[in-house]
């Protein structure tokens, strides 16, 4: 087993967690120079680590010639897709036109239980309808960068849902069936995301290949340089997907490996078993593809707990040795964790993690993860080093909840100049 590395990304106070990483987990630390990842010193600080700006600067400057690159990338994610109702909860009403909302899930959750036993009415205010599924935010994302998008899901059927009119002009889509819905209460602090999940059973091997017949299902796999599938948790037959895709589809592709990610999506309801289930596939899959396996925090424990991996504390280092765990456990090329606050990642070079630009008051929340992924994945499209491809990641999602919208290239390479 090689012997793990870490590139420490920031100062301040990860100074001292990135000692007590050293004291607690025996690990080296990488030396990071100019051109991505160096030597290691065994022991000690890195000769040289990044000041707390000068990685977005860097970003900025690698995504120079990017929209020009991206134009020419051709990805493939699948296989949901839903409507998203982004909904406030009402606190107070002042007029026809004018509330106060619910900012705290405890005011939501207080009023529940205030109402046990008897009955409440809540109102709820619709702030946005739009696209939704973790594949249709994230290939939107990406799309936005100007990667040239081929999404295949369930968009409507036999028409195209209105909310998905805009993405289905901009990408070539491939709709299986009718979308589920989601109702998204947003806080502050968190969001209470309810689905309604009918249409998601027609999301299965059989329907694919009536939709997009395997030959022409090879040559879009064949043709792709980026691959994401997403949402395992609510595509209850994926594992029938994954199965098909192992032995049919990845023995046909010729060429370099293609970065093939995975998003689980909050696989708390599926079983131990499932979840360990799923992560075999997602390994043997590391044969034909380049796997990176994206989770949000309570995700990563998850994955940990049916791995035998003790929950770490909700920290930068501990959450980096925890993804260098899974990622050596799993055999996989990458392992990505994204925490509210940060985000870490480990591969076969070693772990590193990148602060995150926080804000308080975002203006959307649903989809922020997702958001992560897109700019995270470009990173690696792009050929950029694991930090780098954090902070693409972080930037990206950054930018989505201040603005309720998907970055361009020049806006994001703006917004990480501010950073």
């Amino acid at each position: 087993m090689r012997e793990p590395c870490i590139v420490v990304s920031t100062l301040g106070p990860n100074v001292g967690a990135g000692q007590d990483f050293v004291r607690r987990f025996g690990l080296r630390f990488l030396n990071r120079n100019s051109s991505g990842l160096g030597s290691a010193s065994p022991g000690r600080y890195p000769a040289r680590m990044s000041s707390a700006n000068s990685l977005p600067f860097q970003v900025a400057a690698s995504l120079k010639n990017a929209a020009a690159q991206l134009k020419e990338t051709k990805v493939l994610v699948g296989f949901d897709g839903f409507v998203d109702n982004i909904l406030h909860v009402v606190k107070s009403r002042e007029s026809a036109s004018k509330y106060t909302r619910m900012e705290r899930m405890t005011e939501f959750s207080e009023k529940i239980a205030e109402a046990a036993g008897l009955s409440a009415n809540m109102e709820m205010v619709v702030q946005m309808r739009k696209l939704g599924g973790n594949g249709p935010i994230m290939a939107n994302a990406l799309g936005a960068f100007g990667n040239a998008v081929t999404y295949i899901g369930n968009l409507g059927a036999p028409a195209i849902n209105p909310v998905f009119a805009e993405f289905a002009a901009a990408a070539k889509v491939h709709s299986i069936a009718e979308p589920g819905v989601t109702d998204a209460i947003e806080f502050d602090d968190g969001k209470l995301m309810f689905g309604k999940h009918e249409t998601l059973r027609e999301v299965n091997w059989a329907n694919l290949i009536k939709h997009v017949p395997e030959k022409p299902l090879v040559k879009i796999f064949s043709q792709s340089q980026f691959i994401a599938l997403v949402n395992w948790t609510m595509l209850t037959q994926m594992k029938g997907i994954f199965q098909k895709i192992a032995s049919v589809i990845a023995p046909q592709l010729k060429g370099p490996k293609r970065i093939l990610f995975f998003d689980l999506a909050d696989p708390a309801k599926r079983s131990s078993e499932d979840i360990r289930e799923v992560l075999k596939q997602i390994t043997k899959f590391e044969k034909h593809f380049r796997v990176v396996l994206g989770l949000n925090l309570r995700e990563s424990y998850q994955c940990g707990e049916v791995l035998g991996i003790r929950q770490p504390e909700e920290n930068h280092a501990a959450v980096t040795a925890h993804a260098l765990r899974l990622q050596e456990m799993l055999d996989i090329d990458t392992v990505v964790i994204h925490p509210t606050h940060f985000a870490a990642a480990a591969n076969a070079h070693g772990a590193t993690f990148v602060e995150g630009p926080f804000t308080p008051k975002p203006k959307i929340t649903t989809g922020a993860g997702d958001h992560f992924n897109a700019g995270f994945c470009t990173g690696l499209i792009l050929g950029l080093d694991l930090e780098q491809s954090l902070q693409m990641g972080v930037a990206t999602s950054g930018y989505y909840v201040r603005n309720a919208k998907s970055p361009k290239v020049a806006d994001l390479t703006k917004f990480l100049k501010t950073l």
